[in-house]
């Protein structure tokens, strides 16, 4: 029998917030471990029409293609997780979310983000709920790697209203993500803001994007070095597929790598590489993002790919690709080859 909130003694309620307390510890903790797999199992095959929930997965609705504009309803309280971006959420109650996707670029002048030293951490994201009171927390990730000089008092959460953007404290920084306790919803994201005049390298976690374009004669690949926005890498794949591209599974970076610093492009097999350098840097999705790309004939022979750091001269990635790998992935290409 469940006893009348009345008759609790304090102790008794100490000892349930205590529980209680454990309990949501214990849950933070699951959660930022998911988190940590998430990026170091990056896969390609992340559903975007799925949530993971409490109770299984939760079934996504793109209502808007042209706006990338999708609805969903969390069934049930508890921590439920967009894999393919890594938006999160903790609700309290049954509520219907709609979820889009925005361009930093067209609310943060390029200028103003050089001149304040601001710099988009993360993807940004158009929220609302309904009941709004039912969600008790937004995640929302970014891809800084909170090592060395990175300050968690730098992070921001940029809403963007009818009447400019309004910068917020997030309750919390976790390292691949931010909380928003008892948030209000807005097109929103995470901004890293570093005091003017200082000089610092930032460490990010990224991603490196391999496709390749059969033909029958000269095998076409195209390599791409950028954060770890998995909405970024999704609009890559997009484009990619257009032109018949199919993307080979490869392993994250060695490292955190430097945003703005320089990278360089080798391969074992002295292909033509054009360009061999790529500037690791942030381009909204939706803009041109820059690649390297070289031929390798109808490739008899494995080939070994590899990007080194400019400055510092040191390997922070490599793959080796084998000709079974582009026969396997061939096959479940589009019939039509790129130009």
């Amino acid at each position: 029998m469940r006893i009348p909130t009345s008759s609790v003694s304090e102790d008794q309620e100490s000892s349930e917030e205590q529980v209680s307390g454990a309990v949501y510890s214990e849950m933070h903790q699951m959660i930022s471990s998911i988190y940590a797999e998430l990026h170091f199992m990056f896969k390609q095959d992340y559903k975007y029409d799925q949530f993971l929930g409490p109770e299984g997965n939760v079934d996504v609705e793109l209502i808007n293609k042209s706006a990338n504009k999708y609805s969903l309803r969390f069934p049930t309280a508890g921590w439920y997780l967009w894999s393919a971006t890594g938006l999160g959420f903790v609700v309290r109650d049954a509520v219907t979310v709609t979820i889009a996707f925005g361009s930093w670029s067209q609310h943060l002048a390029l200028d103003l983000q050089h001149h304040e030293q601001w710099l988009a951490a993360g993807p940004l994201f158009a929220v609302t709920a309904e009941p709004e009171e039912a969600v008790a927390e937004i995640h929302l990730p970014h891809f800084i790697s909170l090592q060395g000089e990175v300050d968690v008092s730098w992070f921001l959460v940029a809403h963007f209203k009818d009447e400019g953007m309004v910068l917020q404290r997030p309750s919390r920084v976790e390292p691949f993500y931010a909380v928003l306790d008892n948030p209000s919803f807005s097109l929103m994201g995470i901004l890293l803001r570093i005091a003017r005049g200082t000089r610092l390298s930032i460490p990010i976690t990224s991603n490196t994007l391999l496709y390749f374009h059969p033909h029958p004669e000269d095998i076409k690949f195209h390599l791409y070095l950028v954060p770890s926005d998995a909405l970024l890498t999704k609009m890559i794949d997009d484009e990619e597929e257009r032109f018949c591209g199919v993307r080979l599974q490869t392993s994250p970076s060695m490292q955190p790598l430097t945003f703005g610093a320089h990278y360089i492009v080798s391969n074992s097999a002295h292909l033509e590489i054009i360009p061999t350098e790529l500037k690791l840097s942030y381009r909204s999705p939706g803009e041109i993002q820059p690649f390297s790309k070289f031929n390798a004939g109808q490739m008899k022979e494995p080939i070994q790919l590899e990007i080194t750091d400019k400055r510092h001269g040191t390997l922070v990635w490599k793959t080796v690709v084998k000709p079974v790998d582009i026969q396997l992935g061939a096959a479940s290409a589009p019939r039509t080859f790129s130009g």
